[in-house]
């Protein structure tokens, strides 16, 4: 029986992103893996979970994630699918990911470009929402290898001392997060 590296490389395969262009117009679709070789824009969702002691829910990539493997991030993040809306993703990749089912708010949008590991890229117009819960997750082992709750003092002291142990687009939204709670 296939492991959970297999199944993942093999369900990447099938997976499309939504191509869009700098105002989020949508030009099309395109092969997950193929775009962030290429380096082409598209849509994402970036999602924060808070509780009530002004906490955020971080998650650690599971270690066979095709880039940024066993860092820490942001509660889940992903594509909507073509034909989906980003609200949509949201709800769904935080089920997959996390097991948790609550109501999100849009909040940010922000584009952001960077290269990555093993001669991929991230490019990527990413639609940010938020919700708050008290709900402890369960977490997916294919998508997350551990989770924490922490509060946003301790984590900008971390941030500043090991930036090297979290994604790159949660280090660009940890600046914003406060206003969120």
């Amino acid at each position: 029986m296939p492991g959970p590296v297999f199944r993942y490389k093999q369900k990447m395969a099938m997976e499309e992103v939504i191509l869009v262009n700098e105002k989020d117009e949508v030009l099309g679709s395109m092969e997950k893996m193929q775009a962030h070789e290429k380096g082409i824009l598209h849509r994402a969702i970036s999602v924060f979970i808070f509780n009530s002691r002004k906490q955020v829910l971080l998650q650690r990539r599971a270690l066979h994630k095709y880039h940024s493997a066993g860092l820490w991030s942001n509660t889940c993040c992903s594509h909507p699918r073509p034909g989906e809306s980003a609200a949509s993703a949201a709800k769904r990749r935080l089920m997959e990911e996390m097991g948790m089912v609550l109501e999100l708010e849009h909040k940010d949008e922000f584009i952001y470009k960077v290269a990555l590991e093993k001669g991929l890229s991230e490019h990527e117009y990413d639609h940010v929402f938020v919700g708050y819960s008290e709900e402890v997750p369960n977490p997916n082992p294919e998508e997350v290898m551990d989770y924490r709750w922490v509060s946003i003092d301790e984590l900008n002291k971390e941030l500043h001392v090991h930036p090297e142990r979290y994604t790159y687009w949660f280090k660009l939204l940890s600046d914003r997060m406060a206003k969120w709670l």
